[in-house]
């Protein structure tokens, strides 16, 4: 029995030295391509402007209310860039890779 199981490994063996070429598979294939990760990076730096843009508007004295917490730029533009930032993030995710 001991003679058997040389006799495969050493005709593996012979069939792998003949000098064929194997095909060469890539098995360990990436979820996401190239284009995928430029736009996950497009929308952390879309994501990150937003959320600074929301920044701001603490009062320097506490007893005096700051209007300029419901500015323009906090209330309406700051949260648009972070969804239209969101939006691509999922766009670059779902995005078939090439």
């Amino acid at each position: 029995m001991a003679k058997n199981t040389n006799d495969k490994v050493s005709s593996a063996t012979a069939v792998k030295s003949s000098g064929a070429k194997d095909p060469i598979i890539n098995t360990a294939a990436f979820a996401f391509g190239r284009e995928n990760y430029v736009l996950l990076g497009i929308s952390a730096v879309v994501l990150i402007i937003g959320f600074m843009l929301m920044a701001g508007g603490k009062p320097t004295d506490p007893s005096i209310f700051n209007e300029e917490v419901f500015s323009f730029r906090r209330i309406t533009l700051a949260p648009i860039v972070v969804i239209f930032g969101y939006v691509i993030g999922v766009y670059a995710i779902v995005k078939k890779a090439d």
